[in-house]
C-alpha cells in the first residue's frame, strides 16, 4: 500500500485558462485586478468564482481581488491556469510587501517556538499552508535544512525569498545534542508533486537545492534517517509526531504491528522509546522498507521489516491465527477527490477490519486517516461498521489528529486532515 499522498488524481497536462480577461475593472481598482462573482472566506477562489480578470495580471502575481459590487475584498495570489485561481493572503486593505511576508513567517515561527519543539525534536512543520495564512506553501525543518513543498506557483516564484526571511526569523539552527556537520547556516530543498507542477506550470527542479538527499533527525530520542528527495512527500511525517510518543506509552512489553509503517516511525518509537518486546512493520514501499532497516540499526533496534501489501500480509496473519498486543493503522491517503470517497470509506472499512482481527482481547488498536476529505463522523462510521462485521467490541478512549505544529484555520477546517482514534478492542 502506498503511502499518503503518493499519486493524485489529476488529468495530465495544465487546464485550459477560463478566467475572462477584461479591460473594464471595477472603479479605482489597483491593478493587477480581480473581480469575483462571489466572495468567500475560504483561502481557495475557483475559476468558477472569478468573474474578470485585469489583462495585466500574470500568473503568480499578487493581485487586488474585489467583490461583485465593486468593493475591495483582498489579495491573493492568482494563477489563471489552476481551478485555484486566487489563494486568498489577506482581507481588506492590507498591503502584500515584504514587511507582511516577514509578519506572517514571524507568526509561524513564533507558535514552534511557544510549543517548544526544540526541546524534543529538530524536524517539524514551520509553516503549515493554510493553517499558517500561507496557502500553497510548507515548510518543514530537518535538522539543519528547510524542505520546501510547494503548491502554488506564486510561491515557487518567491520561495528564495521566504528562504531568506524564514533564515532570519529562526536564527541559526540548533542541534539537540552535536553541532550541525554543514555549520550555523540552513540549507535548502525544494519539492512539488509532478501533477501540481504541471497544473500550477513550475518545475522545483529548476530551484537550487543546497540540502543532502538524506540526513538524520532525532525524536523523542529516536533517530530516523530522512530521504528529503525520493521519500513521499517531504520524506518524513512530522505530523504524528505526538501521536507516536503517546503510542510508545502503551506498548511496555508488548508486540506490535505496525501497518503501512513508510520508513518505521511508529514502530521505531515502541520499541526505542517505549520498550516493546517486538515490532513488526509492513509497507508495499520497498525504498520505504529499506530506509526502515536503516533506521533500526542506526538506533541499534531489532525490529521485524516486512515488504508486502497490507491487505494481504493482514489476512495472511488471520490464518495463522497471529495477533498482537498493538496495532497501528497508518494507511496512506485513499480519498484523493470527491469522487473517491465512497472507494476510500470501504477501503477503510476493509483495512480495519482486517486489523481489528489481529488485536488480542483487551489490546490497543491506533487507526488513522490522513484524508482531508473524510470527515470524522464517516471515518468513525467506517471503523464501528468494521468492529460489527468483525464481531468485536471496539472502546474508542480518545480521538487525536496531527501535532500542533500543524494549526488549523478555521476557515478552512479540511486543513485538519488527520484522525487518529484509540481504541482497545474488546
Amino acid at each position: 500500500m502506498e503511502k499518503r499522498g503518493s499519486k493524485h488524481r489529476f488529468s495530465p497536462g495544465r487546464p485550459r485558462t477560463r478566467v475572462e480577461r477584461s479591460a473594464d475593472g471595477p472603479p479605482g481598482a489597483q491593478s493587477p485586478w480581480v473581480q469575483l462573482r462571489s466572495a468567500t472566506l475560504h483561502p481557495f477562489i475557483f475559476q468558477r468564482m472569478v468573474r474578470a480578470a485585469d489583462p495585466a495580471a500574470r500568473p503568480g502575481d499578487v493581485v487586488a481581488v474585489y467583490d461583485k459590487a465593486g468593493a475591495l475584498f483582498g489579495h491573493g495570489l492568482f494563477n489563471p491556469q489552476s481551478q485555484i485561481a486566487i489563494r486568498m493572503l489577506a482581507y481588506g486593505e492590507t498591503r502584500i510587501d515584504e514587511g507582511f511576508w516577514r509578519a506572517r513567517f514571524g507568526q509561524a515561527v513564533g507558535l514552534r517556538r511557544q510549543l517548544g519543539l526544540d526541546q524534543v525534536t529538530d524536524a517539524y512543520r514551520v509553516v503549515h499552508s493554510e493553517g499558517d495564512n500561507l496557502s500553497g506553501l510548507i515548510v518543514e525543518r530537518y535538522a539543519d535544512c528547510l524542505v520546501f513543498e510547494i503548491f502554488a506557483l506564486g510561491m515557487f516564484q518567491r520561495w528564495s525569498e521566504f528562504a531568506a526571511m524564514l533564515a532570519d526569523e529562526l536564527g541559526p539552527p540548533t542541534s539537540l545534542d552535536r553541532p550541525y556537520k554543514a555549520g550555523p547556516a540552513w540549507r535548502t530543498s525544494v519539492r512539488a508533486d509532478a501533477q501540481i507542477e504541471a497544473i500550477e506550470g513550475f518545475q522545483a527542479a529548476a530551484a537550487q537545492q543546497e540540502a543532502p538527499a538524506r540526513l538524520v533527525i532525532r525524536e523523542h530520542g529516536v533517530r530516523y534517517r530522512v530521504d528529503i528527495v525520493g521519500g513521499h512527500k517531504t520524506g518524513f511525517f512530522c505530523d504524528q509526531r505526538d501521536n507516536r510518543l503517546r503510542l510508545a506509552r502503551l506498548c511496555g512489553g508488548a508486540d506490535v504491528l505496525d501497518v503501512c509503517c513508510y520508513t518505521g516511525g511508529f514502530g521505531l518509537c515502541a520499541k526505542v522509546a517505549g520498550g516493546a518486546a517486538s515490532v513488526t512493520g509492513v509497507d508495499l514501499d520497498e525504498a520505504a522498507i529499506e530506509l526502515a532497516h536503516e533506521n533500526a540499526n542506526l538506533n541499534q533496534a531489532r525490529v521485524n521489516l516486512v515488504h508486502a501489501d497490507a491487505f494481504a500480509y493482514l489476512r495472511q496473519m488471520q490464518a495463522n491465527g497471529r495477533q498482537f498486543d498493538v496495532v497501528v493503522v497508518d494507511p496512506p491517503k485513499l480519498v484523493t477527490s470527491r469522487r473517491d470517497l465512497e472507494e476510500g470509506l470501504a477501503k477503510h472499512h476493509d483495512l480495519n477490519a482486517l486489523a481489528v482481527q489481529l488485536v488480542r482481547p483487551g489490546g490497543i488498536m491506533l487507526t488513522c486517516s490522513c484524508s482531508g476529505l473524510v470527515s470524522r463522523d464517516a471515518f468513525l462510521g467506517a471503523i464501528h461498521a468494521a468492529g460489527r462485521r468483525t464481531g468485536r467490541a471496539l472502546q474508542m478512549f480518545d480521538y487525536t489528529g496531527a501535532a500542533p505544529d500543524h494549526p488549523i484555520m478555521l476557515n478552512c477546517p479540511e486543513s485538519g486532515y488527520l484522525k487518529a482514534v484509540w481504541l482497545r478492542v474488546l
